[in-house]
């Protein structure tokens, strides 16, 4: 009885510092859903140069975080809000190109999110706007048998600090976030 009493206890102890080094996620990492978009890698964006049907097109962010536009090379792209590329480019146009240009830029589609962990199919998926937990999850085939269902943990880059914390399967998703969800303790 006493060894199976110091057992456990040994067990309870060496799972500790699991649980002590998780923190709450910070104010920075809900912050960034009532902020807007910023653009990264992996976006796709529509450019429309009113009365240009050349210029209008999509164009993909790459790696670097650029998009190569037409007439004026490359436009950095990372870190930037729809608007404020808009402005950039529009910057550029009236630099010897156009007269005045009236330019703006949506995102046709948005970089990937993934998932890995305890669910049916890991992998990227296409993120949707108003995405939570729970459908993306439900995307990736829905929970195995030893998912923890109540909760999962996002990593997100926030300001450029990558950020991750622990929330519920009802909270919202961003594009660029990686979920994983955990296997439930029994």
């Amino acid at each position: 009885m006493r060894k199976t009493t110091l057992a456990l206890i040994g067990a309870m102890m060496a799972s500790l510092p699991g649980c002590a080094s998780y923190k709450p996620v910070p104010p920075a990492f809900h912050a960034v859903l009532n902020q807007p978009y910023h653009l990264d890698s992996g976006d796709v964006l529509r450019v429309t140069v009113f009365e240009q049907a050349g210029l209008t097109n999509a164009y993909p962010v790459d790696k670097a975080g650029y998009i190569a536009f037409p007439l004026v090379g490359s436009v950095p792209a990372r870190g930037r809000t729809p608007q404020q590329l808009e402005a950039t480019i529009a910057d550029r146009l009236r630099g010897g190109y156009l007269r005045d240009p009236n330019v703006t830029v949506q995102v046709d589609q948005y970089r990937p999110f993934f998932i890995m962990g305890e669910v049916t199919t890991g992998g990227q998926y296409t993120y949707v706007p108003g995405m939570t937990v729970q459908k993306a999850v439900a995307i990736a085939g829905g929970f195995t048998p030893r998912a923890e269902q109540e909760s999962v943990d996002i990593t997100r880059q926030v300001g450029g600090r990558i950020l991750t914390g622990r929330v519920l399967t009802s909270d919202p998703i961003v594009p660029g976030d990686t979920l994983y969800i955990r296997e439930r303790w029994l």
